[in-house]
């Protein structure tokens, strides 16, 4: 993609509209067990509300960035994106699904090219750039921070050993998994087929198989970092 021209001349300006940065994180099922797309923006640069671009709106989210520029070293750059977690809307989300591997990105454009504003162009934005969740680097009450590989960065790591992570990585009802029985929901509630979900934790598989010796769950419970 190239860069449009409009906002090539945007930010060559001696007063240039204020950049935005807009977040998408996208849960896929074959991935993450779950279909989902969350979209937020920092809440910085003169618009501290929900925005919209392109049709889509974006939740104004404290968000804090940081390691996305490229080195001559040759090696590749390791993002990281610390979300607010006050109210423990991200905890809920890790405790209901499985992020790794989720696609985060990171869309830039003006101010003045966002819906709704004189000059709204959904066109005009830099390229987007495609990061995935590799490990939840820190969870706290304040805050949840991913660290963020490119697709290339996250293949290497994750072949030809298997991530150290909580979550389970077989596909519900799968070969791995061998679970057959009854439904369940996110919450390894007793539920119906439209709702049948796996969580992923050591506690899903418990509410499924019961306290056998040898549970099928392929993560390693107690992995993830808590400072």
């Amino acid at each position: 993609m190239t860069t449009p021209t409009s906002i090539q001349t945007e930010i060559q300006k001696l007063e240039p509209s204020a950049i935005i940065e807009l977040f998408q994180m996208e849960l896929t099922k074959a991935v993450n067990d779950v279909d989902a797309t969350f979209y937020y923006h920092a809440g910085t640069n003169a618009v501290n509300a929900d925005i919209v671009f392109n049709g889509i709106t974006y939740a104004a989210t404290p968000i804090e960035v940081e390691g996305f520029e490229k080195t001559a070293r040759g090696t590749l750059p390791r993002p990281t994106m610390r979300i607010a977690n006050v109210t423990g809307a991200i905890s809920s989300l890790l405790l209901a699904y499985n992020p790794l591997n989720a696609k985060v990105t990171r869309i830039r454009t003006c101010k003045k090219f966002l819906d709704g504003e004189p000059g709204a162009d959904p066109t005009a934005k830099f390229e987007d750039e495609i990061w995935y969740i590799d490990r939840v680097s820190k969870e706290n009450l304040q805050l949840v921070e991913f660290e963020l590989a490119s697709k290339l960065d996250l293949t290497n790591l994750q072949i030809p050993k298997r991530q150290v992570t909580e979550f389970c990585p077989w596909v519900y009802r799968g070969a791995e998994c061998g679970w057959t029985g009854g439904f369940f929901d996110a919450n390894d509630d007793a539920s119906t087929a439209a709702n049948d979900v796996c969580g992923k934790r050591f506690s899903s598989c418990l509410a499924r198989f019961g306290a056998i010796a040898d549970l099928p769950h392929g993560g390693f419970p107690g992995s993830r970092i808590q400072i």
